[in-house]
């Protein structure tokens, strides 16, 4: 299965891998639309920034939805960080 790709500032990225946030927010555009809508993943892949070597983390992904305007995605286990 495919591994979804997101890249955070490194507030988001602290409280994911601290496990004080269990969702991330995206807005409901066409580019969102296309990756997300009716699509399953096996873990999402965060990185913080764009270096070569910037910290990353692989987290179970768990489901997304559409509620209202935004995508809501839902974590799980956070299964690797690497800083």
């Amino acid at each position: 299965m495919a591994n979804l790709s997101l890249t955070l500032h490194k507030k988001w990225f602290d409280r994911i891998a601290a496990g004080r946030k269990t969702h991330e927010f995206r807005e409901a555009k066409p580019y969102w639309a296309k990756r997300l809508d009716g699509r399953q993943y096996s873990e999402i892949h965060f990185r913080n920034g764009y270096s070569k070597d910037a910290p990353f983390m692989r987290v179970e992904f768990l489901g997304c939805r559409l509620r209202g305007c935004l995508y809501v995605i839902k974590l799980g286990r956070v299964l690797e960080v690497r800083r």
